[in-house]
């Protein structure tokens, strides 16, 4: 899918374009902007739609246009955002381009460890077509007391938390200060660099955080799970959140 930006009397601008399992294709692309700093919240957006100048086929359900109230400064985007669906970070000319200013995570939610471990179980009960194929992540936001609040899926990591995070921002609920995201897979950098954008302060995964990843949480305040199956999990950073 290609994510394009435009701002009044602009012409859109092409800014990413990603593998994406279809669904929630406007929540991945106001997500996707929002979490890689491209956008601030809600209040930038005027339209978001799927591109006009297309034929009537399948290619147009495969662009999306988001329009912005304000001037889009296509500077902002010094590379060409090919972003891969498993890795965001392969995607970036260099380094410097990886860091998206984040506040940092303020304290206050404290969750059970028994909440925890019922996550990753909770998570895969709502994968409806990960039941189908059998080939796709998933990224679940969660209330403290364990309930499923919105669950996403799609052939990418990043993109899964992309569309959770554009779902809470069009519904206008960020920051998500009193939420925990548990993703299906390994923890990356990216991962932990979105949810900071929402606000999320506890993230959680059944597979291993990257060492990039764990510096990241514990700079900017966010409590880090890894491993949480079968009844157990390690905590990486911030262990404070976790009761018990």
């Amino acid at each position: 899918m290609e994510i394009r930006v435009s701002g009044p009397e602009q012409e859109p601008v092409p800014v990413a374009v990603t593998m994406r399992t279809p669904g929630g294709d406007f929540e991945l692309a106001v997500g996707f902007l929002f979490t890689e700093g491209l956008i601030a919240g809600r209040d930038d957006l005027r339209a978001v739609s799927y591109c006009e100048d297309l034929p009537a086929d399948d290619q147009h359900y495969n662009v999306v246009t988001v329009n912005l109230h304000r001037t889009f400064d296509a500077g902002m985007v010094r590379r060409n955002f090919f972003a891969n669906s498993s890795c965001g970070v392969c995607g970036k000319a260099t380094l410097d381009d990886v860091e998206v200013h984040c506040d940092p995570l303020g304290a206050g939610l404290v969750v059970p460890a028994d909440v925890l471990v019922r996550l990753p179980d909770a998570l895969r009960e709502a994968q409806r077509v990960f039941d189908r194929t059998g080939g796709l992540h998933a990224a679940g936001l969660f209330a403290p007391d364990g309930t499923v609040l919105s669950v996403r899926e799609d052939v990418g990591r990043h993109n899964a938390v992309d569309k959770v995070a554009g779902e809470a921002l069009l519904a206008g609920r960020l920051p998500l200060t009193d939420r925990i995201l548990q993703v299906s897979g390994r923890l990356s950098f990216e991962i932990v660099q979105k949810a900071a954008r929402a606000g999320i302060p506890i993230v959680a995964a059944v597979g291993a955080p990257s060492s990039l990843a764990v510096e990241a949480a514990e700079r900017l305040g966010m409590t880090l799970a890894g491993f949480v199956r079968e009844g157990r999990f390690n905590l990486y950073a911030h262990p404070e959140r976790v009761a018990g």
